[in-house]
């Protein structure tokens, strides 16, 4: 699968960070996923407004469950920059 849209300049929390190093996971695999529009454990209707995004604009968001931790990736609507953090950190 392709990439559908542009992230823009990739940044992260340090919340995030440790906790994808806790687990041992690539943040890289998880933007891939996002970038490919698997939008993780977003509820139906959200997955919906995402897809309208990538076509209109708009802003994304995934999430995506590590441990017992949300762990979300927005994209901004003008596809300026992509962020990693924490669901409790916003």
């Amino acid at each position: 699968m392709s990439a559908r849209f542009k992230l823009g300049q990739t940044m992260s929390t340090t919340a995030a960070k440790q906790t994808l190093a806790n687990a041992q996971i690539d943040p890289r695999h998880l933007i891939m996923r996002h970038r490919q529009g698997d939008w993780g454990d977003v509820c139906e209707e959200d997955a919906e407004l995402n897809n309208d995004a990538v076509k209109y604009g708009g802003r994304l968001l995934s999430s995506y469950l590590i441990g017992d931790e949300k762990l979300w990736i927005i994209t901004e609507a003008d596809r300026s920059a992509t962020t990693l953090l924490m669901a409790d950190e916003y």
